[in-house]
């Protein structure tokens, strides 16, 4: 971005008295990480108020800052736009300059998947397009107009991420973006205590429609029964599917997993064998959005191949970890929600990378009522004859820990609610170079500190 502060002053509707040509590149909400020609925007909490940060942003590079109407002594002989609310502010920005960007938007949702598909499919873009994809998790009311803000102006492919906790949410995002192609990864049960079912996980998701362009595409998780009602339901909606099951657009099957990636055929849309150097099937699964988006933009086979070759995820994402004791982590620990849990465990259960395989799993948050219930539900997915061990940690672990105690000797199963040394200890007691451990957890219990005992 970049506008002078006049422009900007147009775009908030608001009086731009003096400095009126000062170029500003860039928003930050935090003065730490304030940029040069960044403007400032200050937030006021119940703790913090943003505007006692104002001095340090400009001796960090501010170009300029916002000020709220009723906060008293704002500064003088520096470039000051008043407003009155700066989380409206941003988000006008944001939508003033969407509207001018001739970037082709792409937003992201769903229960999970949303960071590792919006990894692969800007990798996959990338050595076509000049692409920029949302960073960390900077996929809400705040973030995505921040992200959005960030774009260079020469960006040809904007990949925003999309996240929510209740109704509304995404709709607000999705018509703030108006992305041209919208994926929904999947259904799973994350956010359950706000929205009450998977129904109502899956009629949030789907407002990603709502600021959909109206020549756009959604593409679906076609292996799920909830968005397939609720695409019935929009028939003059542009669909593409992907998925295992043989109705979908894209499909595919003999996925094939080593130390290097996945292996895996389609056919439908495209057709052939592909590879990402990406561990697990619910990983190949995110890979086939990115495939179907790729040909949509008129990308052709071999292009694709050669772009999804070069896919990369963003940390603790069925991330391999070797440690200095011979022992091989996968860090799957960034979050965890029990459809996610149970692919990860698939995975485990099935890749022949290590002979002896370790389940390290932590409490799956933010679940509602039923969290017991689906705590308990994940001891179906364990099969004692491929696993060597399981580590449980949380209190909501217990659940787990009473419905496999009587699956494993007692010298396999462990479970703590207290801190990770049990955890860690009883590792590198027993943990070899034959061993392989997946970490998987809720982003609240942090288990890659397990993994910085071993470092």
């Amino acid at each position: 971005m970049k506008k002078t502060l006049k422009e900007i002053a147009s775009w908030l509707k608001v009086n731009c008295s003096g400095f009126e040509d000062t170029v500003v590149t860039g928003v930050s909400i935090d003065s730490r990480s304030t940029q040069k020609g960044d403007l400032f925007i200050p937030f006021r909490g119940e703790k913090v108020n943003g505007h006692q940060y104002i001095s340090k942003a400009f001796e960090n590079g501010a170009a300029a800052t916002l000020w709220l109407k009723d906060e008293p002594n704002p500064p003088k002989d520096v470039p000051v736009l008043f407003v009155e609310d700066s989380e409206i502010a941003l988000q006008e920005m944001a939508r003033n300059y969407r509207n001018e960007h001739k970037a082709i938007f792409i937003g992201i949702t769903g229960s999970n998947g949303k960071t590792s598909s919006k990894d692969i499919l800007a990798s996959a873009l990338s050595p076509y397009y000049k692409v920029q994809k949302t960073l960390g998790n900077f996929n809400n009311q705040l973030g995505l107009p921040i992200t959005i803000l960030s774009l260079e102006e020469d960006t040809e492919i904007a990949v925003l991420e999309m996240g929510m906790s209740g109704f509304g949410e995404i709709e607000f995002l999705s018509t703030l973006a108006r992305p041209h192609y919208a994926v929904i990864t999947n259904i799973g049960e994350a956010h359950m205590q706000d929205l009450g079912s998977r129904e109502g996980i899956a009629k949030a998701k789907f407002e990603i429609i709502k600021g959909l362009d109206e020549h756009g595409i959604l593409f679906y998780d076609g292996d799920e029964p909830l968005l397939q009602d609720l695409v019935g339901k929009e028939p003059n909606l542009n669909v593409e599917s992907f998925g295992f099951q043989q109705e979908n657009s894209l499909i595919a099957f003999n996925i094939e997993t080593t130390e290097k990636g996945s292996r895996f055929d389609v056919r439908g849309e495209l057709n052939g064998e592909f590879f990402i150097p990406v561990l697990g099937k619910h990983q190949v699964k995110n890979a086939l959005n990115a495939m179907l988006i790729s040909k949509s933009l008129g990308l052709r086979d071999d292009q694709i191949h050669f772009g999804l070759e070069q896919a990369k995820l963003t940390d603790m994402r069925m991330q391999l970890t070797p440690v200095n004791n011979g022992v091989l982590f996968i860090n799957d620990a960034y979050n965890a929600a029990p459809t996610s849990m149970v692919a990860a465990i698939q995975f485990m259960q099935t890749t022949t990378m290590r002979s002896e395989k370790w389940l390290v799993l932590g409490d799956m948050l933010e679940l509602g009522e039923n969290e017991k219930y689906f705590h308990e539900e994940i001891a179906k997915e364990i099969d004692e004859s491929k696993v060597e061990r399981v580590c449980l940690f949380g209190h909501r672990m217990e659940w787990l820990y009473e419905k496999l105690k009587n699956k494993f000797p007692n010298d396999k199963i462990i479970h703590t609610n207290e801190n990770y040394e049990q955890i860690v200890n009883y590792i590198k007691q027993y943990a070899n170079e034959k061993s392989l451990i997946l970490l998987k957890g809720s982003r609240g219990m942090k288990l890659e500190t397990i993994i910085e005992s071993f470092k």
